[in-house]
Formats: C-alpha cells, structure tokens, sequence
C-alpha cells in the first residue's frame, strides 16, 4: 500500500508518496480501503509542524470516506463491505488503506457519494459545532463568516441561511463573492478593496454581528471583535493568516464579548455527538438546504501541488484527494 509520509515539518516538497504497511485491525479498531481523502487547512497546520504530530514520520489527514475491509474484536458498529466516513479520527487519512478507531467511523447513506463525503464530513461537523453549539444561531442573527468562500465557509454560509440567519462574509475576490452569494451569503465584503469591520457595521445599521466565526486570525480576530454587537461571540477556529498574538483581553468589556478558540475533537469527543453532529450533516445535506460541491480533485500520490493550492488561495470550496 502507498501513503503520504511526513519525515520533517516543512512546506508541500516534505509530502512523499511511499511504501507502507497495513496490518490487521486490533481490538476496536477497523481496516478501512479509501475511494476519497479530504484536504483541509488543518493538514497544513501539521505539516508545518505549527501542529505537533504525535511522531515523525506521520500520514496527515483527518477525513476520508471509503469501504471497511476488516474489523478487530468489539467492533459492532461497522462492518466489512459497509461505506463509511470520518472527520474527526486520528492523522492517517492521506493513505490508501489504514487502521481507523472504529468509533470514528459513520455509515454513509445511499443518497451520498463517497466524493462528497470526504468533502464534507470535517467541514460539515465543524460547520455544526459552530452554528448549533457555539452560536446556537436562529432566525434574525446576523453573522460573520470569514473566508466565506472556502470548504468550512461555504457549507457553514448555506447552514446559517437555512437556520434564518441573515449571512455577512469575507473574500478575496469578486470571483468568490459571486461563488459565497451562490451558497448562501447575503453580503459578501471583499476585504482586499473594502474594510470589513466598516462594511459590517453599515450592513447592520451599527448594531453588529452576534457571532463572527474567524479561521483566519492574525488578520481578523481584533476586527471581529469590533463587528460584535453587545454580548457577542467569535469564534477563532482556525488561523489561515498565522497565530493570533497576545491582545489586551479588557478589549473584550467593550461589549462583554465572548471568545471561544474550539476544535472540532471536543465537540465529537464522545459517539452520541459524532453520529448526532453526523446525522445533522446528512439531513441538511440530502434535504438539498446545503449542497456540497467538490470544486478541486488531486491524485493523493499529488498532494504537495493540493497543499500549493490551499496555500496560495487558488482553491474554493471542497478539495478531495484520490488514492
């Protein structure tokens, strides 16, 4: 079998496409053959060494979809032949084949092909921390979705709308704002032309945002700040721009502000809210509310030219790496 190792933190060149070896599953766990690996930021992070891998060398990735070959002994909820998903496993997913905690794993309906499960079994969850645990949003929020246009932001932009939430966002171009008002953004700010915190405070007549989900960070987080209204939260989930540096929390007594800096493992800890966060997922998505498109694909063994790709801002939406 064939994986992508990581032997040193480092930009894409570090990504190889190597020789590895797959045995049988151990107790709960489960042998799984990939037919589709999802690419998120979150793989940078890692390779960067930004993240801490548990050791090196490492496979990166935390999302795939494919068909469960074998499972070890306890496993009872999956079994071999069944398709299945995940978002939240341990790093091993740009592989052909792994070992995956079966816990991890999430049957997938026939109404979803597995392209778009590794599309959006990460980026949907996240989608639904953020929207239904953190912002517990409802109809008449007005939020602020940063990189409107990427996978987290263009499932999370059609989500909010869906949930009666009237949608601002932020991107970098006039090509990705049409791309964001297509999925659900009302108000798309391109912040490389207009600043973002004086078009949200036009947008809602002064008043704010009640959330702001920021995964960009170093650039925005003391700006989203300022697009709260009274009693608002950000969300920092990611930091696309670099880490945020220390701030002067009394900036939060301005409006009493809350600031949460969450992670997707937390809110999917235990398997009541993996299938939970899961079903909410497939229904939204199979009742048509959110339509997820895999706007990139890449060969796995190509995952460095993926990693450019994301980097550079030249990809939208969902990218989806094939073994």
């Amino acid at each position: 079998m064939k994986a992508i190792r990581v032997h040193e933190p480092g930009g894409p060149e570090v990504l190889r496409w190597e020789d590895v070896t797959v045995g049988e599953p151990g107790p709960g766990e489960a042998r799984v053959k990939h037919t589709a690996v999802g690419l998120n930021y979150v793989d940078v992070y890692y390779r960067t060494g930004l993240y801490k891998p548990p050791s090196y060398p490492f496979t990166p990735g935390s999302e795939a979809a494919g068909v469960v070959e074998a499972v070890g002994a306890g496993v009872t909820d999956v079994k071999p032949g069944m398709r299945v998903a995940y978002g939240a496993a341990p790093l091993g997913a740009y592989a052909q084949v792994r070992l995956v905690p079966a816990d991890r794993l999430v049957p997938l309906p026939d109404g979803i092909d597995d392209r778009t499960a590794a599309a959006m079994m990460l980026k949907g969850m996240t989608a639904h921390y953020l929207l239904l645990r953190i912002g517990q949003i409802k109809k008449g929020d007005q939020v602020l979705i940063h990189a409107a246009a990427g996978g987290v932001g263009l499932i999370a932009c059609q989500w909010a709308r869906a949930l009666g939430a009237t949608v601002i966002g932020t991107v970098g171009s006039d090509e990705k704002a049409q791309l964001a008002r297509e999925h659900g953004c009302h108000h798309p700010i391109v912040y490389t032309r207009e600043k973002f915190v004086d078009r949200v405070k036009e947008i809602t007549g002064g008043k704010g945002v009640r959330v702001a989900f920021d995964s960009v960070g170093k650039d925005t987080l003391l700006g989203s700040l300022e697009c709260l209204q009274t009693l608002g939260t950000v969300a920092l989930f990611g930091q696309s721009s670099g880490p945020v540096p220390p701030f002067d929390l009394s900036l939060l007594a301005r409006g009493s502000f809350f600031i949460t800096r969450p992670t997707i493992f937390h809110y999917v800890a235990a398997r009541e809210d993996l299938l939970a966060a899961a079903r909410a997922l497939f229904d939204v998505v199979l009742s048509g509310a959110v339509k997820i498109q895999v706007r990139q694909t890449y060969p796995l063994a190509d995952a460095a030219r993926a990693h450019r790709g994301l980097e550079s801002r030249q990809t939208t939406g969902s990218t989806v790496l094939l073994p």
